[in-house]
């Protein structure tokens, strides 16, 4: 079948029904296939490879199929669901908006449209003095790079070099693939960018290289400065940094961020954080950066912005916001007014519904649960990283180290068939990350079964 990836043939599982779970069907749901096979006929190629699920309704923490079956969700639907599936504040507040009626107000400004912005600002840190609306993350990362560069163009800087990081990833767009670090995503490009440039990123298994984050950086940085003949004073003018890195939850180390922001002051350089998977109370702060005691001058935002339509947000610095001259910088669906709507409504869920709170409590015992796991395998969890309600379990083997990317495709599919939904990588890690507003009971419902699944799929692949 065309979504490959994952078994389309049903299977017969253990019928399931906690206060949490429900799987009654085989699995996947007989009666999807063959609405799966008309997606995959009608829709492109590019769009496949998840879970064989059919969503029909999710509530909370928890997602429904139309065949009675019900899943604790540990993805948030990758990360945009922070304040919780169909959040009552989000979801009454759309309900008023239809009822008015207004949808769509293309630049001109609404009601909706000053009032989430008046909140935004009132509620992030005093040095984020505007906002920038829009739709994808994508955007947001391609409108942080013209920023920078605009800011560079205006301070008088020679080149409009970008340092970027390996292993990090900002997007699909073209701006966004050429910041990003996998040289096979953007292949398609047909050149690159020579003014912006990938510094190696302090992985924590370079253990000697790392044991100094600081020199680390520093040397990183001479090297590529005397390699590339460039003046960071005049050559460079910004500095893009996803907040961890993706697809194993990888934060730097805290001295290896200071040292940036530091080398960025002494340079006259912007330093930006891509946000898209660590904002809006993911790992227990507003902002994932907050982590690293830093001050950034721009952030780019998405997924979790509303949890729930397509809104994504750069914040700076009104000396940076204010660089593009009007007109120049705008979207068709920027800021409308169901977006701004479900925006404040989600921040307001997240500050007063004390769900940053939840994540970084429930955070703790997350991680030492799953640290249970990983001396519970050893031979097979090589590391447990990320912070608040956010956790990715790196499997690799332990005599060898190798990456056990077959291993974690049999234990997402497992989670499926027991009813958990959690992120599939497509690599030797799988991410958990559920709604903020889950409760300690769930979180450690769905522990129990992500140990089900290890136990039997190590089982499965390696009779032991």
């Amino acid at each position: 079948m065309a979504g490959e990836g994952f078994s389309h043939i049903p299977k017969k599982v253990k019928k399931i029904k906690t206060k949490y779970r429900k799987i009654c069907t085989s699995i996947p749901v007989p009666e999807s296939i063959p609405i799966l096979q008309r997606v995959y006929e009608t829709e492109s190629h590019s769009m496949h490879g998840q879970l064989p699920i059919i969503w029909d309704r999710a509530n909370g923490f928890q997602v429904y199929d139309s065949w009675g079956n019900k899943w604790l969700d540990f993805s948030s639907t990758i990360f945009v669901a922070n304040a919780g599936h169909s959040n009552n504040r989000i979801v009454n507040a759309l309900k008023t908006l239809l009822e008015k009626p207004l949808i769509q107000t293309y630049t001109f400004t609404s009601p909706e449209r000053y009032e989430y912005l008046d909140y935004l600002i009132n509620n992030t840190p005093s040095y984020f003095e505007k906002a920038f609306l829009l739709s994808a993350g994508t955007e947001a990362t391609e409108a942080s790079l013209k920023l920078m560069r605009l800011y560079g163009k205006n301070k008088g800087k020679k080149k409009g070099g970008i340092l970027c990081f390996e292993g990090n990833w900002h997007g699909r767009t073209l701006g966004a693939q050429m910041m990003s670090y996998d040289k096979n995503q953007k292949d398609w490009i047909g050149y690159l960018d020579p003014n912006i440039y990938h510094l190696p990123f302090p992985y924590p298994w370079l253990n000697k290289e790392i044991e100094d984050p600081k020199l680390f950086f520093r040397d990183s940085i001479a090297k590529l400065c005397k390699e590339s003949k460039i003046d960071p004073k005049n050559d460079l003018c910004g500095i893009m940094m996803e907040t961890f890195q993706g697809w194993g939850s990888i934060f730097y180390p805290e001295e290896f961020v200071q040292e940036v922001s530091l080398f960025a002051k002494e340079n006259d350089l912007i330093l930006c954080f891509d946000e898209m998977q660590s904002g809006f109370g993911r790992t227990g702060e507003l902002f994932g950066y907050m982590n690293y005691k830093v001050k950034p001058d721009l952030i780019a935002c998405g997924k979790g912005a509303s949890s729930s339509l397509p809104l994504s947000i750069v914040l700076g610095r009104k000396e940076i916001m204010d660089l593009p001259q009007i007109g120049s910088m705008s979207s068709t669906h920027s800021a409308n007014p169901m977006v701004c709507k479900a925006g404040k409504a989600n921040l307001e869920a997240l500050l007063e519904d004390g769900l940053i709170e939840n994540s970084k409590n429930l955070g703790f015992f997350f991680h030492v649960e799953l640290k249970k796991l990983k001396q519970k395998y050893s031979n097979y969890i090589s590391m447990i990283n990320g912070k608040g309600l956010l956790a990715a379990v790196l499997f690799n083997d332990k005599s060898d180290k190798t990456p056990l990317k077959n291993l974690c495709d049999l234990i997402s599919e497992k989670c499926l068939q027991k009813g958990l939904l959690v992120v599939h990588t497509g690599r030797e890690s799988i991410k958990l990350a559920p709604p903020l507003c889950i409760n300690k009971e769930a979180l450690n419902e769905g522990l129990i079964v992500f140990d089900e699944a290890i136990k039997e799929s190590i089982f499965e692949l390696y009779g032991n």
